[in-house]
């Protein structure tokens, strides 16, 4: 992820932003600044978990020339190249296909792979970009360990786990923590203590135990994730010289900052209630707009708000 670093004044001037401060939330704070760049700012008190991607896998196809290939992919990513992926995809509009071809090729994903015993293996993808790509690039590495390997989409966590316990679809890319919380709701009901954190080795033991339950086996977690972030325009950055969250509290609590994201923000441990809590960001207003989609990304490219919930692996956060 890409940070900002110059320095300016911390607070915006009342009326700036087009929104009257708001006296409850003190003074200062800082007004929206339009850019084209948008930057994520480094949750370092950690109040997302860890949502490392990671291959679930039906029990009985987790052969170790299986495990050894979707590996593979764990280890060839990082979220600056998801990123990377994600805006070929979504920005520069190539196909899915087309960018895990030319990943796998810089990647060299298929070099050393050992031969599988072999099969046809039917790997789900979401209906979203990432999804399929991370689903193609399973299918390269697959592929070149021997398996028949294809990629069908799927539909909603809730169907499509029946489908890989039923070893109807063998391979799934998945995200650790939300996994491991869907999983731990289903296995130990909806008011289960929570088992997933921002610590990525000890989400994915916790997912590992409670996947067993449902038949599943897991791969490695890739360095690569994608969870809930907070983004500001690289011009906001620079003028406040904000990095961190805890920057961000530093400096720019107050009247004049404007917090946006989907309607359910405010209520939410990991949105609003989370960033007041956890890192005591008090905000003059709210913006109800999607959940980390182009009405929010347009609003802080043009200047309506200060900062806003998107998705870290989000292809507009490239540079350039």
């Amino acid at each position: 992820m890409i940070a900002a670093v110059a320095l300016s004044a911390a607070c915006g001037d009342e009326g700036s932003s087009g929104t009257r401060p708001d006296e409850a939330a003190g003074g200062g704070g800082c007004a929206p600044v339009a850019g084209t760049q948008l930057v994520v700012l480094t949750d370092d008190k950690k109040l997302q978990t860890a949502d490392n991607i990671i291959a679930a896998i039906n029990k009985n196809a987790a052969t170790p020339a299986l495990v050894a290939a979707v590996d593979k992919v764990a280890d060839a990513l990082d979220t600056p190249k998801l990123i990377a992926l994600n805006k070929a995809v979504d920005v520069d509009r190539k196909t899915p296909k087309q960018a895990a071809d030319e990943f796998a090729t810089s990647a060299k994903l298929t070099d050393g792979l050992t031969k599988g015993p072999g099969g046809k293996i039917v790997i789900g993808a979401g209906n979203f970009s990432e999804a399929q790509i991370l689903g193609t690039l399973y299918e390269i590495a697959l592929d070149a360990a021997g398996y028949d390997a294809s990629v069908q989409q799927i539909g909603n966590r809730e169907l499509y786990l029946g489908s890989l316990e039923k070893g109807e679809v063998q391979v799934i890319p998945e995200y650790a923590g939300t996994l491991a919380e869907f999983l731990n709701k289903k296995s130990n009901g909806a008011n289960a203590a929570a088992i997933a954190s921002a610590d990525v080795d000890k989400t994915v033991t916790a997912l590992k135990e409670v996947g067993a339950k449902s038949g599943l086996s897991f791969g490695k977690a890739s360095a690569a994730a994608d969870q809930n972030a907070f983004a500001v325009t690289k011009a906001f950055a620079d003028k406040y010289q904000v990095k961190t969250l805890s920057e961000f509290a530093a400096k720019c609590s107050g009247g004049a900052t404007i917090l946006g994201g989907p309607a359910e923000c405010p209520q939410r441990p990991f949105c609003q209630q989370g960033l007041e809590q956890v890192y005591g960001i008090k905000f003059g207003s709210f913006s109800s707009l999607d959940a980390a989609g182009p009405q929010t990304k347009t609003a802080l490219t043009t200047g309506k708000i200060s900062i806003g919930l998107v998705l870290s692996s989000d292809g507009s956060l490239a540079a350039g």
